[in-house]
């Protein structure tokens, strides 16, 4: 099956949460059809779980990662993966150096939503098997120069820092991951209070009759008269 793999460094604190993230919106949206998704570090604390601060700020929005265990990346992780998302410039340069031949599908999570949202966008209903053409056509927008913002490509890591930090980065994160799943499969239709998928009714142009003007015969009066 179609698999996605999210890095950071240690695998306790972004790609936990950002896996999570993505997990939860391919099974809501695809079900047991989704794409696997797994998470490792380039330099992860093997074995060990994810921060408390880490699995509270994911909880906070209904991102369940307690029992998560930290790895270390690997080149057959790598080369198993369809995409490869990472959450700094810097996990991205160790991938393509360490396997060259991955260069293609790894992305940071910021550059590859806006060299998507820059593309056509996809239908609504996009399959699961949208991922490889999706990944396809991001890597020729950036072979052809797409620049995105060279200046903001990272999520800052929050290790050793206060709640609101971790909080600030699942916040963060639950924004690029929808926008992610949205460019690589196309947005879903905005659902209306109840739940059901908003329809908007077509706009027919409205007829308007043409006047035509009423021609009153002009009066010529007679000679004499008057």
């Amino acid at each position: 099956m179609t698999s996605i793999l999210v890095v950071c460094t240690g695998n306790i604190c972004r790609s936990p949460i950002a896996e999570g993230l993505l997990r939860n919106a391919l099974l809501a949206r695809f079900g047991e059809h989704a794409p696997l998704v797994s998470s490792a570090g380039t330099m992860g604390w093997e074995g060990s779980a994810a921060q408390p601060e880490t699995v509270r700020a994911a909880a906070e929005r209904d991102v369940d990662i307690a029992g998560h265990v930290a790895r270390e990346l690997t080149g057959a992780m790598v080369e198993q993966a369809a995409l490869v998302v990472t959450m700094a410039a810097e996990h991205r340069d160790v991938i393509a150096r360490f396997s060259p031949d991955a260069a293609h599908k790894t992305f940071t999570l910021k550059e590859l939503v806006r060299i998507l949202e820059s593309l056509p966008h996809v239908a609504s209903r996009g399959t699961p098997d949208a991922l490889a053409a999706r990944v396809a056509a991001a890597q020729e927008a950036r072979e052809a120069g797409f620049a995105g913002n060279p200046h903001d490509q990272d999520i800052a890591d929050p290790l050793g820092m206060a709640i609101d930090s971790y909080r600030a980065i699942a916040w963060e994160l639950d924004e690029w991951v929808a926008r992610l799943v949205g460019g690589i499969y196309g947005a879903l239709p905005k659902a209306a209070p109840d739940g059901v998928p908003k329809v908007v009714p077509e706009v027919v142009p409205e007829v308007v009759p043409k006047v035509v003007p009423k021609v009153v015969p002009k009066v010529v009066p007679r000679v004499g008269e008057g």
